[in-house]
């Protein structure tokens, strides 16, 4: 099995023993994001939807790096820490479909890495 790891400098960099991403035959897994904004290394901690949108963004940003968009994500897994939180995760999340959506599952933890309240990760395919 070959396997390519994925970095993007428009992406958070890894905060533990990950990669972004890893690339293998025609699938990328991308590991989970959070809210941080790459270009300051803050979180960005306004609203559930600025969470999302910085989330989203950073999903964008490793996916680009190799060479896909969200047309090509096959499968998400968002992670919440309330589900009073999913209208509106979800509306985001949605703002970056326009059709055939990835299959997803949406969960609810007790705690996210810093503390956050969303965290997204996806597997794309190239195909």
């Amino acid at each position: 099995m070959s396997k390519k790891i994925i970095n993007s400098k428009n992406a958070p960099a890894p905060i533990g023993p990950y990669s972004q991403a890893v690339q293998t035959g025609n699938l990328l897994f991308v590991s989970g994001q959070i809210a941080i904004d790459p270009s300051t290394g803050q979180l960005k901690t306004a609203s559930i939807e600025e969470q999302a949108k910085q989330v989203m963004e950073n999903l964008k940003a490793v996916l680009a790096e190799a060479g896909l968009n969200f047309s090509h994500i096959i499968k998400t897994t968002i992670f919440l820490t309330s589900m009073s939180d999913f209208d509106a995760v979800n509306k985001v999340y949605g703002s970056y479909f326009t059709d055939n959506f990835p299959a997803r599952e949406t969960v609810a933890v007790a705690g996210l890495p810093k503390n956050v309240n969303v965290e997204i990760s996806v597997i794309a395919s190239g195909n």
